[in-house]
Protein backbone atom coordinates (compact mmCIF):
# COMPACT_ATOMS: atom_id res chain seq x y z
CA UNK A 1 0.00 0.00 0.00
CA UNK A 2 3.26 2.70 1.03
CA UNK A 3 4.66 1.61 -1.91
CA UNK A 4 1.61 2.44 -4.43
CA UNK A 5 0.98 5.86 -2.25
CA UNK A 6 4.57 6.57 -2.89
CA UNK A 7 3.94 6.29 -6.38
CA UNK A 8 0.68 8.13 -7.02
CA UNK A 9 1.35 10.71 -4.86
CA UNK A 10 5.07 11.46 -6.83
CA UNK A 11 3.16 11.13 -10.34
CA UNK A 12 0.93 14.20 -8.97
CA UNK A 13 4.29 15.49 -8.10
CA UNK A 14 5.72 15.29 -11.36
CA UNK A 15 2.42 16.15 -13.27
CA UNK A 16 0.84 19.22 -13.85
CA UNK A 17 -1.99 18.03 -11.90
CA UNK A 18 -0.84 18.68 -8.58
CA UNK A 19 0.02 22.13 -9.12
CA UNK A 20 -3.18 22.83 -11.20
CA UNK A 21 -5.35 21.45 -8.36
CA UNK A 22 -3.77 23.43 -5.88
CA UNK A 23 -3.13 26.53 -7.88
CA UNK A 24 -6.68 26.53 -9.01
CA UNK A 25 -8.22 25.70 -5.50
CA UNK A 26 -5.93 28.80 -3.77
CA UNK A 27 -6.40 30.87 -6.64
CA UNK A 28 -10.71 30.33 -6.93
CA UNK A 29 -11.19 30.54 -3.17
CA UNK A 30 -9.33 33.44 -2.49
CA UNK A 31 -10.94 35.11 -5.06
CA UNK A 32 -14.16 33.82 -3.76
CA UNK A 33 -12.82 35.16 -0.15
CA UNK A 34 -11.33 38.20 -0.48
CA UNK A 35 -11.95 39.81 -3.88
CA UNK A 36 -15.60 39.26 -5.55
CA UNK A 37 -18.19 41.99 -3.84
CA UNK A 38 -20.55 38.95 -3.43
CA UNK A 39 -19.14 36.71 -1.53
CA UNK A 40 -15.85 39.14 0.12
CA UNK A 41 -15.46 38.54 4.08
CA UNK A 42 -14.08 42.65 3.98
CA UNK A 43 -17.21 43.46 2.55
CA UNK A 44 -19.22 40.89 4.78
CA UNK A 45 -18.61 42.71 7.94
CA UNK A 46 -17.86 39.77 10.51
CA UNK A 47 -14.84 38.07 10.64
CA UNK A 48 -16.15 34.77 9.57
CA UNK A 49 -14.66 32.31 6.53
CA UNK A 50 -18.32 31.21 6.03
CA UNK A 51 -17.17 32.23 2.02
CA UNK A 52 -14.35 29.36 2.00
CA UNK A 53 -16.82 26.51 3.94
CA UNK A 54 -19.60 26.94 1.79
CA UNK A 55 -18.18 27.40 -1.39
CA UNK A 56 -15.50 25.03 -0.98
CA UNK A 57 -17.46 21.80 -1.56
CA UNK A 58 -18.35 23.07 -4.87
CA UNK A 59 -14.58 23.43 -5.86
CA UNK A 60 -14.19 20.14 -4.59
CA UNK A 61 -16.90 18.63 -6.74
CA UNK A 62 -14.53 19.57 -9.88
CA UNK A 63 -11.07 19.58 -8.36
CA UNK A 64 -11.45 16.08 -6.55
CA UNK A 65 -12.44 14.08 -9.99
CA UNK A 66 -9.82 15.43 -11.78
CA UNK A 67 -7.29 14.02 -9.51
CA UNK A 68 -8.64 10.79 -9.47
CA UNK A 69 -10.04 10.36 -13.28
CA UNK A 70 -6.61 9.07 -14.30
CA UNK A 71 -6.67 6.32 -11.29
CA UNK A 72 -7.82 3.12 -12.90
CA UNK A 73 -8.81 4.16 -15.94
CA UNK A 74 -4.97 5.87 -17.45
CA UNK A 75 -3.95 2.52 -16.29
CA UNK A 76 -6.48 -0.22 -18.06
CA UNK A 77 -5.41 2.58 -21.17
CA UNK A 78 -2.11 2.22 -20.95
CA UNK A 79 -2.31 -1.50 -20.37
CA UNK A 80 -0.50 -1.33 -16.93
CA UNK A 81 -2.99 -2.13 -14.30
CA UNK A 82 -2.68 -6.00 -15.30
CA UNK A 83 1.27 -5.68 -14.63
CA UNK A 84 0.62 -3.77 -10.81
CA UNK A 85 -1.70 -6.46 -10.61
CA UNK A 86 0.70 -9.58 -10.63
CA UNK A 87 3.20 -7.41 -8.63
CA UNK A 88 2.73 -8.89 -4.67
CA UNK A 89 0.20 -6.55 -3.80
CA UNK A 90 -3.40 -7.33 -3.02
CA UNK A 91 -6.03 -5.03 -4.27
CA UNK A 92 -7.00 -3.61 -1.07
CA UNK A 93 -3.41 -2.33 -1.35
CA UNK A 94 -3.88 -0.56 -4.63
CA UNK A 95 -7.19 0.82 -3.83
CA UNK A 96 -6.22 2.24 -0.40
CA UNK A 97 -2.57 3.46 -1.99
CA UNK A 98 -4.28 5.08 -4.75
CA UNK A 99 -6.96 6.79 -2.40
CA UNK A 100 -4.64 8.05 -0.35
CA UNK A 101 -2.37 9.88 -2.56
CA UNK A 102 -5.20 11.95 -3.84
CA UNK A 103 -6.58 12.67 -0.34
CA UNK A 104 -3.53 13.75 0.66
CA UNK A 105 -3.16 15.91 -2.47
CA UNK A 106 -6.06 17.16 -1.69
CA UNK A 107 -5.13 18.46 1.91
CA UNK A 108 -2.14 19.62 0.59
CA UNK A 109 -3.84 21.79 -1.51
CA UNK A 110 -6.54 22.76 1.55
CA UNK A 111 -3.55 23.62 4.35
CA UNK A 112 -2.55 26.87 3.02
CA UNK A 113 -5.73 27.97 3.50
CA UNK A 114 -5.35 28.15 7.32
CA UNK A 115 -3.96 31.66 6.22
CA UNK A 116 -7.47 33.23 5.94
CA UNK A 117 -8.09 32.08 9.54
CA UNK A 118 -5.22 34.07 10.80
CA UNK A 119 -5.70 36.81 8.40
CA UNK A 120 -9.71 36.89 9.59
CA UNK A 121 -8.82 36.67 13.12
CA UNK A 122 -6.58 39.75 13.14
CA UNK A 123 -8.83 42.23 11.17
CA UNK A 124 -11.64 41.10 14.08
CA UNK A 125 -12.75 43.84 15.93
CA UNK A 126 -11.40 43.39 19.10
CA UNK A 127 -8.27 40.87 17.33
CA UNK A 128 -9.09 37.45 17.57
CA UNK A 129 -12.89 37.73 17.39
CA UNK A 130 -13.93 34.52 15.70
CA UNK A 131 -15.26 31.12 16.11
CA UNK A 132 -12.84 29.31 16.47
CA UNK A 133 -14.76 25.76 16.93
CA UNK A 134 -16.68 26.68 13.69
CA UNK A 135 -13.62 27.11 11.74
CA UNK A 136 -11.62 23.60 13.06
CA UNK A 137 -15.48 21.86 12.64
CA UNK A 138 -15.58 23.36 8.86
CA UNK A 139 -12.03 22.14 8.37
CA UNK A 140 -12.95 18.76 9.68
CA UNK A 141 -15.58 18.56 7.64
CA UNK A 142 -14.34 19.43 4.40
CA UNK A 143 -11.49 17.16 5.09
CA UNK A 144 -14.16 14.29 5.63
CA UNK A 145 -15.85 15.60 2.37
CA UNK A 146 -12.99 15.44 0.52
CA UNK A 147 -12.39 11.72 1.90
CA UNK A 148 -15.67 10.67 0.50
CA UNK A 149 -15.57 12.40 -2.91
CA UNK A 150 -11.86 10.73 -3.77
CA UNK A 151 -13.62 7.30 -2.87
CA UNK A 152 -16.29 8.34 -5.01
CA UNK A 153 -13.73 9.16 -7.61
CA UNK A 154 -11.26 6.14 -7.24
CA UNK A 155 -14.54 4.45 -8.08
CA UNK A 156 -15.55 5.87 -11.01
CA UNK A 157 -12.62 5.53 -12.49
CA UNK A 158 -12.91 1.80 -12.41
CA UNK A 159 -15.59 2.18 -14.95
CA UNK A 160 -14.15 3.04 -18.01
CA UNK A 161 -10.22 3.49 -19.57
CA UNK A 162 -11.93 7.14 -20.90
CA UNK A 163 -10.91 9.77 -18.71
CA UNK A 164 -13.28 12.46 -19.43
CA UNK A 165 -16.48 9.54 -18.52
CA UNK A 166 -14.47 9.05 -15.16
CA UNK A 167 -14.38 12.86 -14.63
CA UNK A 168 -18.01 13.24 -15.42
CA UNK A 169 -19.47 10.69 -13.61
CA UNK A 170 -17.26 11.51 -10.92
CA UNK A 171 -18.66 14.85 -10.60
CA UNK A 172 -22.07 13.89 -10.86
CA UNK A 173 -21.83 11.39 -8.02
CA UNK A 174 -20.22 13.81 -5.50
CA UNK A 175 -22.83 16.53 -6.44
CA UNK A 176 -26.12 14.41 -6.12
CA UNK A 177 -24.57 12.89 -2.72
CA UNK A 178 -23.60 16.49 -1.67
CA UNK A 179 -26.39 18.32 -2.22
CA UNK A 180 -29.35 15.69 -4.03
CA UNK A 181 -30.70 14.45 -1.15
CA UNK A 182 -31.85 17.24 0.44
CA UNK A 183 -33.52 18.27 -2.54
CA UNK A 184 -35.48 15.01 -2.70
CA UNK A 185 -36.38 15.74 0.78
CA UNK A 186 -38.92 18.28 -0.19
CA UNK A 187 -40.63 16.27 -2.22
CA UNK A 188 -41.04 13.72 1.16
CA UNK A 189 -42.58 15.47 3.50
CA UNK A 190 -43.27 12.92 6.23
CA UNK A 191 -39.86 11.61 5.02
CA UNK A 192 -37.70 14.96 4.93
CA UNK A 193 -35.44 14.64 7.63
CA UNK A 194 -34.63 10.71 7.03
CA UNK A 195 -34.02 11.86 3.55
CA UNK A 196 -31.73 14.31 4.23
CA UNK A 197 -29.69 12.58 6.81
CA UNK A 198 -28.84 9.97 4.07
CA UNK A 199 -27.35 13.14 2.04
CA UNK A 200 -23.94 14.73 2.37
CA UNK A 201 -24.68 18.44 3.32
CA UNK A 202 -26.77 17.70 6.41
CA UNK A 203 -23.80 16.23 8.42
CA UNK A 204 -20.98 18.41 6.84
CA UNK A 205 -23.40 21.73 8.17
CA UNK A 206 -23.68 20.04 11.72
CA UNK A 207 -20.14 19.51 11.43
CA UNK A 208 -19.85 23.28 10.30
CA UNK A 209 -21.60 24.45 13.72
CA UNK A 210 -18.26 23.56 15.50
CA UNK A 211 -19.96 20.73 17.04
CA UNK A 212 -17.73 17.57 15.98
CA UNK A 213 -20.17 14.87 16.42
CA UNK A 214 -19.36 11.52 16.15
CA UNK A 215 -22.23 10.09 13.94
CA UNK A 216 -21.02 12.96 11.41
CA UNK A 217 -17.91 11.38 11.24
CA UNK A 218 -18.76 7.60 11.84
CA UNK A 219 -21.32 8.54 8.30
CA UNK A 220 -18.59 9.91 6.42
CA UNK A 221 -16.23 7.00 7.02
CA UNK A 222 -18.83 4.94 6.67
CA UNK A 223 -19.70 6.14 3.51
CA UNK A 224 -15.98 6.37 2.26
CA UNK A 225 -15.71 2.44 3.77
CA UNK A 226 -18.36 1.35 1.02
CA UNK A 227 -17.42 4.06 -1.80
CA UNK A 228 -13.41 1.89 -1.46
CA UNK A 229 -14.80 -1.60 -0.77
CA UNK A 230 -17.33 -1.37 -3.86
CA UNK A 231 -14.17 -0.34 -5.92
CA UNK A 232 -12.25 -2.97 -4.84
CA UNK A 233 -15.18 -5.35 -5.80
CA UNK A 234 -14.68 -4.20 -8.98
CA UNK A 235 -10.59 -4.51 -9.18
CA UNK A 236 -10.99 -8.35 -7.45
CA UNK A 237 -13.77 -9.24 -10.09
CA UNK A 238 -10.95 -8.37 -13.26
CA UNK A 239 -14.12 -7.10 -15.49
CA UNK A 240 -12.79 -4.93 -17.40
Amino acid sequence: MIRVFYKEFNGFLHSLIAYLVIGVFLTAMGLLTWIFPDTSVLDYGFADLDTLFSMGPYVFIFLIPAITMKSFAEEKKLGTLELLLTKPLTDWDVVIGKYLAAFALVLVALFPTVIYYFSVSRLGNPIGNIDSASVAGSYVGLALLASIFCSIGILTSTFSNNQIVSFIVSAFLCFFFYTGFDSLSAFATDYALAIKQIGILYHYESLSKGLIDSRDVIYAITLTAFFLLTTKIIVASRLW
